[in-house]
């Protein structure tokens, strides 16, 4: 399913968050948010899994808006990993993982054969089906990431909304999530600190900077020296990667780039 955000606004404490944003998910792709830190990423993501009402705009799901779902129906299409991750959970991974399915059951009724076929699934595509009898509260960060991950997973979503999901993680975990959103073919819509990542696993990036979608487009498109200089301040070169031939950013660690140039408003 699609997901468009129409011109979102969200202020928080007085201060504005995101001023007018647009943009758009396509159906069966992965979409990805990128920006530096304080640049809406998550709670543009917030808006899109109802933890937050905006101001103004709407996020319309295959042209239903979402606020005017019930909570249980929206949970039906929209599974989201926020960056908020559940650390005193006194259950089992595997009764984690079965929380997922509660949007699918009615009051009171008991798992179906189809909500246990969707745990074991998750379980087996996040790598946590070994650890399915210990407790939550005691896995590391990274463990704890791919249970909630197959939490959304048996979930069984339209659309997955993913903040930040390599935290904690180590390099081989990275890959393996990162292959297993491709292998999804589910509307994807995340947040990526790591721009590597993200042109290799994403589709189509929006970069979000002050509030605002300053560049949309395919990785190539989009993560240029001259953007990377204006909005994350450093210098690169943007090559082909020897393995894979996917987008690779080359970062000057040394030098940083020179500050931005006012932008100047546009004469009508």
């Amino acid at each position: 399913m699609r997901i468009a955000v129409e011109d979102l606004h969200v202020t928080l404490s007085g201060r504005s968050i995101l001023a007018g944003v647009h943009l758009v998910a396509g159906a069966g792709e992965i979409t990805g948010l990128v920006g530096p830190n304080g640049s809406g990423k998550s709670t543009l993501l917030r808006a899109v899994y109802r933890h937050l009402k905006p101001q103004a705009g709407r996020v319309l799901l295959a042209e239903r808006d979402l606020r005017a779902m019930t909570p249980a129906a929206a949970a039906r299409h929209v599974a989201a990993l926020p960056q908020e991750r559940g650390s005193d959970f006194d259950f089992t991974v595997r009764e984690v993982v079965a929380m997922g399915r509660t949007p699918h059951q009615r009051a009171f009724a008991g798992d179906s054969v189809a909500d246990r076929e969707a745990v074991v699934v998750a379980l087996v595509q996040a790598g946590v089906e070994a650890h399915q009898g210990r407790r939550f509260s005691t896995l590391s960060g990274g463990e704890r990431q791919r249970v909630l991950l197959a939490r959304a997973l048996a979930q069984e979503p339209d659309v997955l909304v993913l903040d930040e999901p390599t935290n904690h993680l180590d390099v081989r975990h990275q890959i393996e999530l990162l292959a297993l959103l491709r292998a999804q073919d589910r509307t994807t819509l995340v947040a990526l600190h790591d721009l590597n990542a993200a042109a290799s696993v994403c589709d189509r990036l929006h970069v979000l900077h002050d509030g605002e979608v300053r560049a949309s487009g395919t990785p190539r498109e989009v993560l240029t020296p001259d953007l990377l200089a204006e909005v994350f301040g450093v210098r690169a070169a943007v090559l082909d990667h020897p393995l894979t031939g996917d987008l690779l950013i080359a970062f000057d660690h040394r030098t940083p780039a020179p500050p931005p140039r006012p932008r100047v408003p546009e004469v009508e």
